[in-house]
């Protein structure tokens, strides 16, 4: 009877160590399978895929070839827009150089105003709604052109009314010395007019006639008008618009865009 029992518990002892070596066997089985499976997955996501984005450029029609993986077809396109389309001005009002234009902008200044608003919020509204790739610099260059089109919207709305009024720009702290000089006695404002026709006559390749039209100016019955216009346009409104910070498009910008592709083909014509 003993040696029946014995035999029993050996039996069932080898029969579980059995199994256990079965399974041992069946969850490392499992193990490579997973792994197997993970490296596959990793492989798939790593793989580009290959969308194609046509863009035009000074000289070139350009065919790039993006990861779909990364970027969407929306964003690249945003980006293209930020970088390329909407690299210059975004807003456009009248520019004031003789007494007819000022006439012009003096008789108009409401129309012209309602206009400036109506492209202000279009701009604007079209920079907010822009997609642009999600990456810092990009990000930021979109952020830096909202706010250089805020800036302009102002410098040009007061500039428009400033030829009516120039005691508007006594409202901002910019470019104070052509505001004051506006809005001072007239032995003040010509004093300023004189020393902007001088600075302006420097960078002129002729110097001589710059200061002969400043003179003609100053002997004509409408020298205040002659006054307004340079001091506004070539003084303040030059002044205002170099304090407007706009995003640099230079050789950085253009191979920040071109790093976005896998792989850019151009047909250029010769410049």
């Amino acid at each position: 009877m003993r040696i029946s029992i014995i035999s029993l518990l050996l039996f069932a002892f080898f029969s579980c160590k059995k199994e256990s070596k079965s399974i041992t066997k069946t969850t490392s089985t499992d193990t490579v399978t997973v792994k197997a499976s993970l490296n596959t997955d990793t492989l798939k996501s790593n793989t580009p895929k290959e969308e194609v984005f046509n863009f035009v450029t000074e000289l070139c029609d350009n065919k790039g070839r993006f990861d779909a993986n990364k970027y969407t077809r929306e964003e690249i396109e945003g980006t293209y827009a930020l970088w390329y389309t909407l690299g210059g001005t975004l807003l456009d009002t009248p520019s004031v150089f003789d007494l007819s234009n000022l006439q012009m902008v003096r008789r108009d200044k409401d129309k012209i105003l309602t206009k400036l608003d109506r492209d202000f919020t279009e701009k604007k509204k079209l920079i907010q709604n822009l997609k642009v790739v999600n990456v810092p610099y990009w990000q930021n260059i979109k952020k830096l052109k909202y706010e250089a089109l805020l800036q302009q919207y102002q410098m040009e709305k007061m500039q428009i009314s400033a030829y009516s009024d120039p005691a508007v720009l006594l409202k901002s702290n910019t470019c104070p010395d052509f505001s004051k000089a506006l809005n001072s006695t007239d032995d003040q404002m010509v004093e300023e007019w004189r020393k902007l026709r001088e600075e302006m006559s420097k960078r002129n390749a002729n110097p001589q006639r710059i200061m002969n039209e400043f003179n003609n100016h100053l002997n004509s019955p409408d020298k205040r008008d002659y006054a307004i216009i340079d001091l506004i346009t070539f003084g303040w409104g030059n002044c205002a618009n170099d304090a407007v910070v706009n995003p640099v498009h230079d050789e950085k910008m253009s191979k920040e865009f071109e790093s976005l592709f896998i792989k850019i083909d151009s047909d250029c014509d010769e410049p």
